[in-house]
């Protein structure tokens, strides 16, 4: 309501005040001809502006009475207002600190902007992807055929777990190993050759874990545990990992498991070079240090084969029993064993000198099936098994399979993915080593054959489809292709480069052990062929062939523009008629 009149109390002083008051001070500020000009706007502007026409009682009788009124309305004081809020029951007061203001409607902390606080900025979070949420893998598994066994003895397999070694992001294994090229770089160097033994020292206890979860017993370690502990130059002592191998070998000791290795195929004693001999006592020094870091007993073999003939196999025989009994330390010769082999030494040759120096061989099913023995399997097992026994050692053998189709020799050597069946000479109490390509898979697929322990499902694979042989290839492309109406060969096919002649191998025995596959070892002039020179009785001398130039002269004709051009020189033959000359 006071809002109202004051309006009107405004207009009508505006009505009733005479043109010039209203305007006095701004027409002082303005001189001459300005102010002339804006006294005729002014009048203009008076002429055309109608009076206003107030109805009503009026509230005031003069200009300057409305004046008054409008600056007493106007100059009231503004109240403060002071905000509280009521106690609930129970509640004590809160007593603001000292110094503190209250909080009043015109005197808002809001409104004083020096006050407010200060907001540090957040740091920009960082991005990180989203993980992809990927599905478990559920695998097809067929069943097998189950058959009844006897067997009572362990199954292991070898160096290799593939459902650990295919954990993402960090698989599990215990053969990670480097080049010399990467520990001659400054920024690797043997430590991080070190480095890498003692991950794979980890990887082992975690493997003799998943064994024990998984009833597997016996586990064949790999050889590459340490990379390049046994080597001359860049060799190295074990002490740096014995807490690793320490846990890995009391883990084995609690659970029961049998630990084993099999040295490669350049650990020769009866080669008749001595490097050759020297690494592998190295090599054979560096397992044992392995087991003995690890507190493993005399059943932690180490497996090795008789290896090349050498051109004598009688001769390689006898340095082979030298050595053993001249540079081999108590505790190798306490853990090493021989096995039979399928091109050089079958069980019939290693018998004897085993027997003699009391070295137990390991039987392996496949080898000799490929090179049999003369000696019939159960006489050959009974015999193998006292040496085992006069050493104090479980016995030990070694199954694998063919692949399907394998028709040469170098073609039944090759080990197939999984074994079909346990051999029928097997003893029951016996520890069998599976020499498969699926590793663990092979051992899970004759547990279900068998029904020799439960199996856990989640960690069966499918078998994969055998690969065929090259010539298996070959004969089936052929066989299309006469299918097919089409002629073998005819077809053009993309030039290859000539391969290099090779020594007649018929008078060289030295060959003849490096043809048939023998485990191979670096060669020099001792292994090479002895290849009759040219002055040999019976042989003409072969003539030095000339090099042939394969650049011309500008100018100079091909052979074949010479060669056309003396045809044309020749004289013309004569015709051969009916009669006779």
């Amino acid at each position: 309501m006071h809002h109202h009149h004051l309006l009107r109390l405004r207009f009508l002083a505006a009505a009733h005040t005479p043109r010039s008051i209203s305007t006095s001070a701004s027409v002082s500020a303005k001189t001459g001809l300005g102010l002339a000009m804006v006294k005729r706007k002014r009048a203009a502007r008076a002429a055309t502006t109608p009076e206003p026409v107030m109805t009503g009682p009026a509230l005031v009788s003069s200009p300057d009475e409305a004046r008054s009124l409008i600056r007493r309305m106007s100059a009231r004081k503004k109240r403060k207002v002071d905000y509280t809020e009521g106690l609930l029951a129970g509640e004590e007061e809160y007593e603001l600190p000292q110094g503190s203001k209250t909080d009043t409607g015109f005197e808002s902390p809001l409104t004083d902007l020096e006050e407010d606080p200060v907001v540090e900025e957040e740091a920009p979070k960082k991005r990180t992807r989203k993980k992809k949420l990927t599905e478990p893998v559920v695998y097809d598994i067929p069943p097998v055929e189950t058959k009844t066994t006897t067997f009572k003895g362990r199954l292991g397999y070898a160096c290799l777990n593939t459902v650990l070694r295919a954990m993402k992001p960090e698989p599990i294994f215990c053969s990670r190993t480097l080049r010399i090229d990467t520990i001659l770089k400054p920024e690797f160097g043997m430590d991080y050759c070190k480095g890498l033994g003692r991950k794979n020292a980890e990887d082992l206890a975690k493997l003799i874990q998943w064994n024990e979860e998984n009833n597997i017993k016996f586990l064949r370690i790999s050889s590459e545990l340490f990379p390049f502990a046994s080597h001359d130059k860049y060799g190295y002592t074990l002490e740096y990992a014995e807490k690793e191998l320490k846990a890995a070998g009391d883990l084995a000791k609690r659970y029961g498991h049998r630990l084993t290795t099999h040295p490669g195929q350049f650990t020769q004693l009866g080669s008749p070079r001595n490097v050759v001999v020297d690494a592998a006592i190295r090599d054979l020094d560096y397992h044992c240090q392995m087991f003995r870091h690890m507190g493993l007993d005399q059943d932690s073999v180490m497996i090795i084969h008789m290896g090349g003939m050498f051109g004598d196999k009688t001769a390689t025989i006898e340095r082979f029993k030298e050595v053993y009994q001249t540079r081999l330390t108590d505790d190798m010769k306490a853990r090493l064993v021989l096995e039979n082999d399928e091109m050089c030494y079958n069980a019939d040759d290693l018998l004897p000198v085993c027997e003699e120096l009391d070295i137990p061989i390991v039987f392996d099913y496949h080898h000799n099936w490929i090179y049999p023995s003369e000696l019939p399997i159960p006489e050959l097992i009974s015999r193998i098994n006292k040496i085992w026994q006069r050493k104090g050692i479980k016995p030990k053998q070694h199954l694998s399979s063919p692949c399907p189709g394998a028709e040469s020799v170098m073609e039944k050597r090759k080990h197939a993915d999984r074994c079909p069946e346990l051999p029928a000479e097997l003893p029951d109490d016996m520890d069998l080593m599976i020499e498969a390509k699926d590793k663990e898979q092979a051992v899970f697929h004759l547990y279900r054959m068998y029904n020799l322990h439960p199996v856990i499902h989640e960690n069966l694979r499918p078998e994969k489809p055998a690969k065929p042989f090259p010539r298996m290839i070959k004969e089936e492309a052929a066989a299309a292709a006469e299918a097919a109406g089409e002629e073998t060969g005819s077809a053009a096919t993309p030039r290859k480069r000539g391969k290099r002649s090779r020594v007649n191998t018929a008078e060289s025995p030295a060959l003849d052990v490096l043809e048939t596959g023998v485990a191979a070892e670096p060669k020099d002039l001792e292994d090479a062929a002895v290849v009759d020179d040219d002055t040999a009785v019976g042989k003409k001398p072969v003539k030095p062939v000339k090099p042939v130039k394969s650049a011309r002269k500008k100018g100079s004709k091909t052979a074949a523009v010479a060669e056309s051009e003396e045809v044309a020189k020749r004289p013309p033959r004569k015709k051969v008629t009916g009669k006779a000359v």
